[in-house]
């Protein structure tokens, strides 16, 4: 059973080693990997990524898998074909949108503003056994929104799982608050003149 943290957040080689060389920085604080994770993806790198995150969230035996949309729909869908349990994301909308469904409004650290994440009441029910999962963990408001609106469902979120962490930010501290734990296949500790600095690299 993968339930340690450390195991749960074991470096994934293949994924620190492409970070680490392929990575660029901007504004020394958004770390760019669209080139294979969410704008171009590679469907086999992806698989990878999935299955590998399906296999630490095995153990919480989940009956549904969420995300956000758009970006991580492509590593959710790969992680709930392997765990074989519906993938459920939440939309996004323009903040002033009340929709008849679970919502909240969060922060967008990188393209400013605000959005609406809205999960279709139909789709959580009490006592489902959630895990999420995302591409990047950063400052953790889009996690903590989903984790919201599944205890508002009478659910449980297992577990919270990413692609890559930037352990410099904030966002496993406020998920580990809500009594979550936190898987990551690669973490960003730090950006020295404009290159990432990888644990496990």
């Amino acid at each position: 059973m993968i339930t340690s943290p450390a195991a749960l957040s074991a470096p994934f080689a293949q994924l620190v080693e492409r970070i680490h060389r392929e990575a660029t920085v901007v504004d020394n604080q958004i770390i760019k990997i669209d080139h294979f994770l969410n704008h171009r993806i590679e469907p086999a790198f992806m698989t990878a990524m999935g299955q590998e995150i399906a296999r630490r969230l095995a153990t919480y035996k989940p009956d549904i898998v969420l995300t956000a949309e758009a970006s991580g729909i492509a590593p959710g869908l790969v992680a709930a074909i392997a765990l074989d349990v519906p993938m459920v994301y939440a939309k996004k909308y323009a903040p002033m949108i009340e929709p008849p469904a679970y919502s909240r409004i969060v922060p967008s650290p990188t393209k400013g503003g605000e959005t609406r994440l809205v999960i279709g009441k139909r789709y959580l029910w009490e006592g489902a056994r959630v895990v999420i999962v995302d591409d990047i963990l950063s400052n953790g408001r889009t996690s903590q929104a989903l984790i919201e609106m599944v205890r508002e469902a009478g659910a449980e979120v297992f577990a919270a799982a990413f692609i890559m962490e930037k352990r410099f930010k904030n966002g496993r501290d406020i998920i580990e608050a809500m009594d979550v734990p936190v898987a990551t296949l690669a973490q960003v500790v730090g950006i020295e003149a404009g290159k990432v600095v990888m644990a496990g690299a």
